[in-house]
């Protein structure tokens, strides 16, 4: 690699040292942290052929980057640029998943309000749900389940919190969920993030 940037770009050994080599190290952590993060989110998911791909190129890209530390024991740069990496591919991780938004969430709404509003606008977005009367310290309550993708709970909280401001609700991220017409229909959109999804499911 060295030769590559010293002999055929024209590049001195010190800038190959101490700049190029820790910013592709830098690179490739972020890489492998990133590709970690989503590959225990599939994991978990029970997606066993993705995420044993994303494992392999996970481990590639980290013994490539592990390889060039240990031929510059001396590199003080390099042991900067391991860790700064490591930190930011966690941080970029985090984002990519947030926007893949894979998965599902079972959302548990309590209110002591009136929630035929809710339900007309679950129904009219073809999300199955489950309202059961309770009782609470305070008097009658009612609970309303419902199980949605990960990218539609924004709208869904949005227009709860419109309907029903005081309302209290968990979310909770569920590993299946199998019924006969249980599961949401997916959006019709071509965000790039909903494409990417269905390209990494298939």
């Amino acid at each position: 690699m060295e030769s590559f940037f010293t002999d055929t770009l024209g590049f001195s050994s010190d800038i190959f040292s101490f700049l190029i080599l820790p910013l592709l190290i830098f690179l490739a952590r972020i890489c492998d942290v990133s590709i970690n993060t989503i590959r225990i989110i599939y994991m978990l998911g029970g997606r066993r052929y993705t995420s044993t791909l994303l494992g392999f190129f996970e481990s590639f890209i980290w013994l490539m980057a592990i390889s060039q530390i240990f031929k510059q024991l001396d590199n003080w740069v390099c042991y900067v640029a391991y860790p700064a990496g490591f930190a930011s591919g966690i941080f970029v991780g985090m984002l990519i998943e947030e926007r893949i938004a894979y998965g599902k969430v079972i959302v548990r709404i309590i209110t002591r309000k009136e929630v035929v509003d809710l339900l007309q606008y679950l129904n009219h977005q073809h999300l199955r749900y489950t309202k059961v009367n309770a009782e609470g310290p305070d008097g009658n309550e009612t609970l309303v389940f419902t199980v949605v993708e990960r990218d539609r709970l924004e709208d869904l909280l949005q227009k709860l919190k419109e309907l029903i401001p005081t309302a209290f609700y968990t979310v909770e991220r569920v590993k299946a969920a199998a019924e006969s017409g249980a599961l949401p229909e997916e959006r019709g959109g071509l965000r790039v993030f909903t494409w990417l999804r269905g390209v990494i499911r298939n």
